[in-house]
């Protein structure tokens, strides 16, 4: 049989179409065959993620995590850490000594316990996981606000990044940690970008992120999720997915965990978490607390990165969109500093060069780089009661 030439066109593009890159699954993207990697390195990166786990353990929601020998971590295979002393008993030094309850978080484990002890769990990572992160390379990671000042239209990731954020000025200070209580929302995102709401210490050209995220790229759904994410001497990567990321304490503590329910805007009661990023003074580790009691989850060894304290802190929300219209921030409207209305970090604080304590923050700026999509309003002393200073944040999206 002869084919003719429209045939012939029909033919191939349905060959085309067929080998397309991407799948849709319940309207996020499942990436198949396109990455900077090869078969063999994602194979590598796979078995350097997923280390051997003594046991596989499902959280309330249904999601698996694995039981990691603490010595195994992926932290543990940083050159830096060949003669270290780390043990999963470790917790600041110079904070007040205290009893570890084992079992603290529990509750968000079908067992009801979480891991074995000396052990910790870690997300099990897969295939599509590696290829739909590096689907969009560098330009999809977090970064802080204050990078943006350095930017230009010949910058390949200008205008796809935006933040609504309270940050300290940048005049030579020095910080040696800050926490928050974060209001958790679940905005609208689509599958190529994502919403955040975060602390955000900067060191140097490194920085340590900590807070909430809408990541469909990341988790493959819609949720609000806890995320830390670390950027340390040209490595960078979410939780503790390589070896500058985070290196948990805890057996029964997921980062990744799905943060439910999210705050309903207008009501009376709204959901939160509280976090903290303190640097211990007698280590120089810098620690991830956790809930009102400040639990210690894991740390980062100070060697990891090129500076010893923060020389800038920021609280507040950050987007990106590879196109428009970009995604709502917070509850998705501009905020009006309503605590029953707008998405709000309350309590912040810092600890300071001598290691106090500063709650007012009163030298703070407020900075949204366009105001089209996106802003900010903070208050030192905001009437509402026990919030302390407060950061109102939140909008609808660019070109919305």
């Amino acid at each position: 049989m002869e084919v003719r030439g429209p045939v012939m066109c029909v033919l191939l593009m349905c060959y085309i179409f067929g080998h397309i890159i991407t799948s849709h699954n319940n309207g996020f993207i499942e990436a198949r065959s396109s990455s900077k990697y090869g078969d063999l390195e994602i194979e590598k990166k796979l078995r350097t993620l997923n280390k051997p786990a003594v046991k596989i353990i499902k959280t309330i929601d249904g999601e698996q995590y694995g039981c990691v020998d603490f010595f195994k971590q992926p932290a543990f295979d940083h050159p830096s850490m060949k003669n270290h002393t780390y043990h999963y008993k470790m917790r600041p030094t110079s904070h007040p000594k205290r009893e570890t309850n084992n079992s603290r978080f529990g509750y968000l484990w079908e067992n009801g316990v979480g891991c074995p002890i000396g052990t910790v769990p870690i997300r099990r990572i897969t295939k599509d996981d590696i290829l739909g992160l590096n689907s969009l390379e560098d330009k999809h990671k977090p970064l802080g606000s204050y990078n943006t000042t350095t930017y230009g239209t010949s910058d390949p990731y200008y205008d796809q990044h935006h933040f609504a954020v309270g940050r300290t000025p940048n005049k030579g200070m020095i910080f040696n940690g800050a926490t928050m209580e974060l209001c958790v929302t679940a905005p609208k995102v689509k599958p190529t970008q994502f919403s955040s709401a975060r602390l955000h210490i900067q060191m140097g050209d490194d920085f340590i992120q900590m807070g909430i995220t809408v990541n469909p790229l990341l988790y493959k759904d819609d949720q609000p999720r806890l995320f830390v994410y670390t950027k340390a001497g040209g490595q960078q990567c979410y939780n503790n997915q390589c070896d500058v990321g985070m290196i948990s304490v805890r057996a029964d503590f997921p980062l990744g965990m799905l943060m439910l329910p999210a705050s309903v805007r207008g009501a009376k009661r709204s959901h939160f978490g509280t976090f903290g990023l303190i640097k211990d003074q007698a280590s120089g580790n810098w620690w991830f607390e956790f809930d009102r009691d400040a639990e210690e989850i894991g740390f980062w060894p100070s060697d990891k990165f090129h500076q010893s304290s923060g020389n800038n802190v920021e609280w507040g929300g950050e987007v990106f969109t590879a196109a428009l219209p970009g995604p709502q921030m917070g509850y998705g409207i501009y905020p009006f500093l309503h605590i029953r209305y707008d998405a709000y970090i309350k309590r912040v604080s810092i600890l300071d060069a001598n290691y106090n304590f500063d709650t007012k923050v009163d030298y703070m700026d407020s900075f949204s780089d366009d105001n089209r999509g996106y802003k900010v309003l903070d208050e030192v002393k905001s009437g509402f009661k026990d919030a302390g200073h407060i950061i109102f944040y939140g909008g609808p999206g660019l070109d919305h």
